[in-house]
């Protein structure tokens, strides 16, 4: 008697598993292997040479004082989590997420303090119906009220509800 080693059906075929069986919806392949380099590539720096600082950090921050130094700014943050409100708009970060929200493209920005614990969540609300939360741990209870006058601030002074 005989025996197979291996499947004995035929492998399935279609879009469903290959993403290349409808023409158009991948980039055509070229002609070079994966490996090749460019022959114009960079070489990469030694280890004895230091890439130069970008100014353009510098920039940023120098930006970001600028416009604290115009009004209110609200500024919460944790080990993991921050936000920032200020004449610009709001940004959020967690870990190596971050996001930013112009004040055009806000729709509500809500608080809440939870009845225990240390950990105040701001939830910026846009018109499209979604809704990103953020969740500051505090280093005590009566952070909360602070914060909330901070961030009522910086509502009243940039924020416009259109009615």
């Amino acid at each position: 008697m005989e025996q197979r080693i291996g499947s004995s059906s035929k492998p399935l075929e279609g879009a469903g598993f290959d993403p290349a069986f409808i023409p158009g919806l991948t980039s055509p392949v070229s002609g070079e292997p994966e490996d090749a380099k460019p022959e114009d590539a960079e070489e990469p720096l030694a280890q004895d040479e230091a890439a130069p600082e970008e100014p353009e950090a510098a920039e940023e921050a120098e930006a970001d004082e600028d416009a604290a130094a115009d009004g209110p700014v609200f500024e919460a943050a944790d080990r993991r989590a921050r936000i920032v409100a200020d004449a610009k708009g709001v940004r959020l970060s967690l870990d190596e997420e971050r996001c930013e929200f112009g004040w055009d493209e806000i729709g509500a920005v809500e608080t809440e303090s939870p009845r225990f614990g240390k950990r105040f969540t701001i939830t910026v609300h846009t018109p499209d119906r979604r809704w990103y939360p953020i969740e500051i741990e505090a280093a005590a209870r009566a952070d909360f009220k602070e914060w909330e006058e901070q961030l009522d601030a910086v509502l009243d002074a940039y924020f416009e509800e259109s009615d």
